[in-house]
Formats: C-alpha cells, structure tokens, sequence
C-alpha cells in the first residue's frame, strides 16, 4: 500500500510536474515585460554591493541584469546561486578576466558565468534558426561579436510576422522589448526554473 505522502507526489510529478514547469516560464515571460516600463541606463560599471539579493541601482543595468531581476521576482537569487557554485567549482567556471578566485559583487552579471551556470543547473536546449525552438521563458546567449556576449529573455509576444517571440534585454538602450533573436549569432540557449 502506498502511503498518501508518496502518493500526492507520484500523482503531483505525473500530472502537475510538467505543468508547473510551463507554468513558471510563462510566469517568467510575463515578469520580463514589466521589466521593460522601468526607465534604465546601460551602465556596466563595476559596483560594490549587497549579498545575498544585492543588485546595481534601479535605473542602472546591462544584459544580465534583465535576467537577474527577472529571477528576483520569483525569489531566485542568481547572484547567491552563481557564488556559491563558483566558490565550489571555480576550476569549471570560464577564466576571461583573469580572476584568482570568485567575487560575488561581479560574477553572476558576466554572460559566459551565467551561460556555465545555466549548463551545469538548468536544461540546455538545441540551438538553430528555427523560431519554433525557442520558448517563452527561454534564456538566449549571443556572440556579438569582438569577445562580446549578450544574453536575453523569451517573452511571450510575438513578433509582427508572427513568426517568433520577441526578446527582453539591454543592449545599450534599456530594458526592451525587441525582434531580435536572430540578429547575432546564438551561442547558447536555456531554459532554468523552478
């Protein structure tokens, strides 16, 4: 005989699991787009700040702070998350600034941690130029070019073809909403959650 507990969950991972999951990236499609109503400058200076749930100002932010803040909104530290999985496997983290050991203040707002972050804990996903692949909630990395990496958000609007969702990140003008998943070349695609 199985015990209630045991069955709750059998029955919760049967049916509601997978559920749940869509559930939370369409959630964290929807969070993207109040991102995009708050006036911030693109500003990548290097900044002292708080930990655990420490964060740049406001109205200050690059790429990866669109993803951060966006995680935030569901209790999802990534910058607690990335030091500690650095501090423990800082051997398998990429070494492009010549660091010697982890600084939390910087880490997690760096595309190539969060892009070994999200490989190590999350779903990596198949990259192509089919816009059916991608989903809302999906998190997309790009190579722009001259060492630069960028990454955004999957939201749930499509483009004006109708042909693929629009992306949420900061390129330089703010928080946006844009048709831009194809624009540079992707070098990763993931999809991280509850």
């Amino acid at each position: 005989m199985i015990k209630r507990p045991v069955l709750i969950l059998i029955l919760l991972f049967t049916f509601g699991f997978a559920n749940c999951q869509t559930n939370f990236y369409q959630r964290l499609a929807d969070s993207t787009l109040t991102l995009t109503k708050q006036k911030v400058t693109y500003d990548p200076a290097y900044r002292v700040i708080a930990y655990p749930n420490g964060d740049v100002p406001s109205d200050k932010g690059v790429c990866t702070d669109v993803v951060i803040r966006a995680y935030r909104k569901f209790g999802i530290d990534l910058q607690k998350l990335v030091h500690e999985d650095m501090k423990i496997n800082f051997n398998k983290y990429p070494k492009n600034w010549g660091l010697k050991s982890t600084d939390r203040n910087i880490d997690h707002r760096r595309v190539p941690n969060l892009m070994k972050f999200f490989s190590r804990h999350g779903v990596v996903k198949i990259i192509t130029y089919n816009p059916n692949d991608y989903e809302p909630g999906d998190l997309v990395c790009w190579d722009l070019g001259n060492g630069i990496t960028h990454i955004g958000i999957v939201s749930k609007i499509k483009s004006s073809d109708k042909k693929r969702y629009l992306i949420v990140h900061n390129i330089g003008e703010g928080q946006v909403l844009e048709d831009c998943l194809f624009e540079f070349k992707i070098i990763g695609h993931y999809q991280y959650g509850k």
